[in-house]
């Protein structure tokens, strides 16, 4: 074997170097990276070809040379694509910078005994650590099932993280008390409002956020109905239909997610309604999908691939505390919230309201 005549530096990639050893590219990275688990004779022959390929380790490959982890998992089950997306986007940016590889499995069921069976996947795919963007975040089975294999992990959007979690967050309460403010500054005294999955803290926080503008404001419970949503777009169309369908139905909605606030913006226009001259709406989370709809939607900005840029970072630095001796402690970063006012919302205008 000779060196590739006339190959300019950068363009040898690890599997070059892999096949040229014999082994996987893996391998190769545990062995330019400084790794224990392997043999000398391999250590040699990946060596041997990192020289004559004249092969030059990435900038990422120099982050894990500084300790960063190797390979990081990411188990998701979000019934809102718009939402995944953003977060993904935001975890593979961060890997990438960080020189990590990113192990993602989907786990869509809500059995106790599969969600521990695909928790367990990454015992064997040489992960260490996990991120638990939400609803998993908030799985006892899943993060009972990490603790007893021993990976770290850091949640995203947890509402009560134990004493010594990584965890990422906004204000969710304060952010819905923010966007239930603004709808009442408007004029708005009839506010119907969304709520999201029964079982994620984020939603009652939400709900409560909603709450406590309306107390502060002095508006009657009454005026301002609540309904069941799922964060889904379905449930959003149904929770619509219901709120719509009151004899004094409300002059605006605040939904817990784009999905359900785009169901309602759906809703309206299939009841003739203006969007916003008979019905303001507002959603939460600040998705693609907030500008892709008609009007966009006035949302709360919720900095989802920030978010899942910080969960990595958060993970990493625990992994080289770790590494270096030092004692785990509770880290929580909250994030800030921005209210984003479009065209979805206006001040009421009286023409919806019947009885």
């Amino acid at each position: 074997m000779h060196k590739p005549s006339r190959r300019r530096r950068g363009t040898i990639t690890i599997e070059d170097v892999a096949r040229a050893a014999g082994v996987s590219a893996m391998t190769v990275s545990r062995v330019v990276n400084g790794g224990r688990n392997v043999r000398e004779s391999t250590r040699a022959a990946v060596l041997e070809a990192v020289d004559k390929l004249n092969y030059a380790p990435n900038t990422a490959a120099r982050s894990l040379a500084a300790g960063e982890a190797t390979h990081i998992g990411l188990l998701y089950a979000n019934p809102s694509a718009a939402y995944l997306s953003q977060f993904l986007i935001g975890a593979l940016e961060a890997a990438r910078k960080a020189g990590s590889h990113l192990v993602i499995e989907s786990c869509e069921s809500e059995n106790a005994d599969e969600q521990a069976e695909v928790t367990r996947r990454f015992a064997t795919s040489d992960v260490e650590g996990v991120i638990l963007p939400p609803p998993l975040s908030e799985s006892q089975p899943i993060m009972a099932e990490l603790r007893a294999i021993g990976i770290p992990v850091v949640t995203v959007a947890m509402g009560l993280p134990g004493e010594d979690d990584l965890n990422v967050k906004i204000d969710d309460q304060a952010a819905a008390a923010e966007m239930t403010r603004y709808l009442i500054g408007l004029g708005h005294r009839s506010i119907g409002f969304i709520k999201g999955h029964p079982n994620h803290i984020a939603s009652h926080d939400r709900e409560q956020g909603f709450l406590d503008a309306l107390a502060a404001a002095g508006i009657p419970a009454e005026d301002a109905p609540i309904e069941q949503g799922y964060f889904t777009y379905r449930s959003g169309l149904a929770a619509t239909e219901r709120l719509l369908s009151r004899p004094k139905p409300p002059t605006a909605i605040f939904a817990s997610n784009d999905d359900m606030a785009a169901a309602a913006v759906s809703v309206a226009h299939r009841r003739h309604l203006s969007v916003p001259g008979d019905l303001s709406v507002a959603g939460f989370d600040d998705t693609s999908l907030a500008t892709t709809i008609w009007p966009e939607l006035t949302t709360v900005k919720q900095p989802i691939s920030a978010m899942a840029e910080a969960a990595l970072e958060l993970l990493l630095d625990d992994l080289r505390g770790r590494r270096a001796g030092r004692a785990r402690h509770k880290t929580e970063r909250v994030l800030e919230h921005d209210l984003i006012v479009r065209e979805s919302t206006g001040a009421p205008t009286g023409r919806l309201r019947r009885g």
